[in-house]
């Protein structure tokens, strides 16, 4: 990216990641998203969507090539302020519920980052309030059924007030009223957001523009309606819209 060019909110640059088994599973991926904007990033299983993922707040870190936030390059000695302004939300809630109750979860990140006494009192408010989840603050996770649980886990990244949300297969086996919920919920959040997914009416009800990966490199880039209208795309890449579902036009 030139001095000149605008800033991104992601800004990712010949990316290569090879695992330590030899898999490589990132081969050159380019691609930037605008503050504000809703992507969502498809293909099939294998195709490096999560390894992307793991980059954007340095999970994991590049073989070759570049990856920044909103201009800070993601490298070593900006680890901590990455991860505040990235929030990675799991497929698997467990991975981020572990906390007697789930006040205590939500509030577990921002105390990670110095927040203390009301001020994180109100960040912990604020971002149960924004999942609608005030009532159920001291309830244990555990207890919880699998759509609150999902909400409960956004709740936890959410108070630490990202400017990028990355979410992982937020749909995976929701009801049809937590499904909706957490469309809801998500439908109603500023961040700039990526959503990965193999659900693509879910991609479609709350992202604007699509990405397709495969074998390690973005193949496709427009417009949600457009990409989710090619069936040839859509096959080659073996994603398949359910049948009868309609592609909003924009």
């Amino acid at each position: 990216m030139s001095p000149d060019s605008p800033i991104t909110a992601i800004h990712v640059e010949d990316l290569h990641y090879t695992y330590p088994d030899g898999h490589t599973a990132l081969s050159g991926v380019d691609l930037d998203v605008a503050p504000g904007e809703r992507v969502a990033l498809l293909g099939p299983n294998g195709a490096g969507k999560t390894t992307l993922m793991l980059h954007l707040n340095g999970v994991l870190s590049a073989s070759q090539g570049r990856v920044e936030i909103g201009g800070t390059p993601v490298v070593r000695s900006t680890l901590r302020e990455i991860r505040r302004r990235v929030g990675l939300v799991f497929q698997d809630p467990d991975d981020q519920l572990f906390m007697p109750t789930l006040a205590q979860d939500v509030a577990f990140g921002p105390a990670n980052f110095g927040l203390r006494g009301a001020e994180l009192e109100a960040r912990v408010a604020a971002a149960l309030a924004a999942v609608s989840m005030s009532e159920l603050a001291a309830r244990s996770p555990a207890h919880m059924s699998g759509g609150q649980r999902r909400r409960a886990a956004l709740a936890t990244v959410l108070a630490c007030e990202p400017e990028v949300l990355v979410l992982d297969e937020p749909s995976a086996n929701l009801d049809p009223v937590a499904r909706r919920e957490l469309a809801e919920t998500l439908a109603g959040l500023e961040a700039t957001m990526m959503i990965v997914t193999h659900d693509l009416p879910y991609a479609a009800q709350l992202c604007t523009r699509a990405v397709i990966m495969d074998h390690g490199a973005v193949v496709a880039d427009g417009p949600i309606a457009e990409v989710l209208s090619d069936g040839e795309l859509l096959a080659a890449h073996r994603l398949e819209l359910p049948w009868g579902f309609a592609v909003p036009t924009p």
